[in-house]
């Protein structure tokens, strides 16, 4: 058997004994996380809800801190949004703030993503996890549609990078996560995307 064979064979046993309690832990650390807020969170009021023992949340994580990190991870990395590449500057605008919306209107994932950014200007260690594993894939993403843009003339080879990435994905964030705003109306939607690539094409360094 390949060992791309074994990586798809279905686990069984103690392996799906496992991967059950990773999904009960996991639930149940982020229930804890909407309902009490990061400081207050503690591993045995998860190990309660989960209805584990403590030895089955350490053997996987040694911290909160550890936990909290590896499960974000992995949830950014379930959710991050393909980014689009219609060759089109404008659609694929559309399509990601499309994506970002969906994401953003997750009641659970929004409580959660304003409770970590709140803790996190008190915790240095939860600020560089947030800029790891949460806004650095996005910013990657925006970067690839921008500089595809760029390369087909779309966009001025000029542009300033950063504050294109910030354009294209602070507003949604900010009116959805601070002002709570659900932003389902897709006319609100054409207006951001018509509004975010005019912004683009202004924003150039300046020699």
């Amino acid at each position: 058997m390949t060992a791309e064979q074994k990586k798809r064979r279905p686990a069984t046993g103690g392996a799906v004994l496992r991967e059950r309690v990773t999904e009960a832990i996991t639930k149940a650390a982020f229930a804890e996380l909407a309902e009490v807020g990061y400081a207050r969170l503690s591993m045995e009021a998860v190990t309660r809800r989960a209805d584990v023992g403590k030895a089955a949340l350490y053997r996987r994580w040694p911290s909160k801190q550890a936990m909290i990190t590896e499960l974000v991870r992995n949830k950014v990395t379930e959710t991050l949004p393909h980014t689009p590449a219609t060759g089109d500057l404008q659609a694929d605008l559309r399509q990601l703030l499309t994506a970002y919306r969906a994401q953003l209107a997750n009641p659970l994932l929004a409580l959660i993503g304003a409770e970590l950014l709140a803790e996190s200007r008190r915790d240095s260690a939860l600020a560089r996890m947030l800029h790891t594993e949460v806004a650095a894939p996005r910013r990657r993403a925006a970067h690839t549609i921008l500089q595809s843009a760029i390369d087909r003339g779309e966009l001025p080879p000029t542009l300033d990078m950063e504050l294109a990435t910030d354009l294209l994905i602070a507003p949604l964030a900010f009116r959805m996560v601070i002002l709570d705003e659900r932003s389902d109306d897709d006319d609100y939607l054409e207006t951001l995307t018509a509004a975010t690539l005019a912004a683009l094409k202004a924003a150039v360094r300046r020699q």
